[in-house]
């Protein structure tokens, strides 16, 4: 008997696109589709009707303040707002968990902060965990939980939460 992993394959897939949002380093945005397809785009996937998931997208960029830039190509959008956008597709399918890895590395600091802000409202309005990997020690204190990776050793910190 031949063993076929495809349905693990297709779990994984549900599983990252239902489950788990990612807001990387860099936007990651489809050139081609406007600000609200992007965010759209995996509630569609998920068999959401388009109607309800362009809807959610747009609640989304309104929380996130951009909903200004809807119908905007993402070309056209600062560094700034192609991270909100970002942000908003990682939250479209109200995961219960964000990764977020360096989200503010390509954001100057006040841009940085206002990411932070950002996500940490986020997570709370949306019940939401966000787990960030970051360099960046100005947003540190922003987070309740600290945990530092050194020499292949994992430390717990108690954060500060503080609002950034």
């Amino acid at each position: 008997m031949i063993y076929d992993n495809a349905w693990k394959t297709s779990d994984l897939r549900a599983l990252r696109r239902d489950r788990i949002g990612f807001v990387f380093q860099a936007p990651y945005l489809i050139p081609f589709l406007d600000v609200t397809d992007n965010v759209a785009l995996l509630p569609m996937l998920a068999g959401q009707p388009n109607l309800l998931a362009r809807q959610r997208a747009l609640e989304l960029l309104q929380a996130l303040d951009v909903q200004h830039r809807a119908k905007a190509q993402p070309s056209q959008l600062s560094g700034g707002e192609q991270q909100r956008v970002a942000i908003a597709r990682a939250l479209a399918n109200q995961p219960p968990v964000i990764l977020a890895d360096e989200p503010t590395a390509p954001l100057d600091s006040e841009r940085a902060m206002a990411v932070m802000r950002i996500l940490n409202r986020m997570a709370q309005q949306y019940r939401t965990a966000i787990i960030v990997v970051t360099h960046d020690e100005k947003i540190i204190p922003t987070f309740r939980r600290i945990y530092q990776i050194r020499d292949g050793k994992t430390y717990e910190e108690a954060g500060q939460g503080v609002e950034p």
